[in-house]
């Protein structure tokens, strides 16, 4: 596993439309939660969106640029020389690619992170404290080759992202990807370490948390276009995952607070 030390560091953001470049000197990664950002790193143009995350070196210069409503997660790795710091064949490697795939792995790892951080009181010394525990995981997971572009998920797994609040049911899953609904349940599993009707729900709960911090929409509104059957049911499932209410959880990451 890639060393890092304590000094890596986690934070949620928004970007506006108007574009800046800059550069640092330690190497970030730039993870989408919603919406998209227009990036050239080094020269290289591409967009970070749910399928793409991004990776910039130390030193290299970095211009970014977003529209309507977006927030990433930022993970600044610490620099420097020795072993608190990114080795060399990550650099290189990670450094080569610029613009990454959020394979499912990544994917499940960005998603815990964010429900562990909607979890915690707000406070920088829990993030940078998620920042020691996953940031080398999620370099080493990045590093990863993607996963094999036969996956017979791929298309059911690009559905289910568009459109979580569907009534999604295992059976109309299986049919959907040319499955019987055990080898459905199998390839969840053995890909993603999860059920069909877990990986949806985690789905839901993300987009929930986005319009929650994100938006002024009435709570009741957000259940119902998210897929759950009333507001009950989404207070049940977010105290369950997060431990609040939704409520609570737009008064601590609510924009402005």
């Amino acid at each position: 596993m890639t060393a890092l030390s304590a000094d890596s560091h986690l934070s949620f953001r928004r970007y506006q439309s108007a574009g800046f470049c800059h550069t640092h000197d330690h190497a970030q990664i730039v993870l989408p939660c919603q919406g998209t950002l227009e990036m050239e790193v080094g020269g290289r143009g591409g967009r970070v969106d749910a399928a793409v995350a991004a990776f910039v070196l130390p030193g290299e210069v970095h211009c970014q640029r977003a529209e309507g409503d977006n927030r990433f997660l930022i993970v600044d790795c610490a620099g420097g020389e020795g072993a608190g710091a990114p080795d060399e064949r990550m650099l290189e490697r990670l450094g080569r690619r610029t613009f990454l795939p959020m394979t499912p792995a990544v994917r499940r790892l960005l998603d815990f992170i964010t429900l562990t951080a909607g979890n915690a009181d707000g406070g920088g010394r829990t993030l940078d404290g998620l920042a020691r525990h996953w940031t080398p995981l999620l370099l080493d997971t990045l590093m990863a080759e993607p996963a094999r572009p036969a996956s017979r998920l791929h298309a059911l797994l690009a559905r289910l992202e568009a459109a979580p609040e569907r009534p999604w049911t295992v059976e109309g899953m299986a049919r959907t990807a040319g499955l019987s609904a055990s080898r459905l349940h199998a390839l969840f599993r053995e890909e993603l370490d999860q059920t069909p009707q877990a990986y949806v729900a985690s789905l839901r709960l993300a987009r929930v948390m986005d319009q929650l911090a994100g938006t002024t929409l009435p709570i009741a509104q957000i259940a119902y276009q998210s897929g759950y059957a009333d507001q009950s049911a989404l207070t049940r499932a977010l105290r369950r995952a997060v431990g609040l209410t939704p409520a609570a959880y737009r008064r601590q990451h609510g924009r402005g607070q």
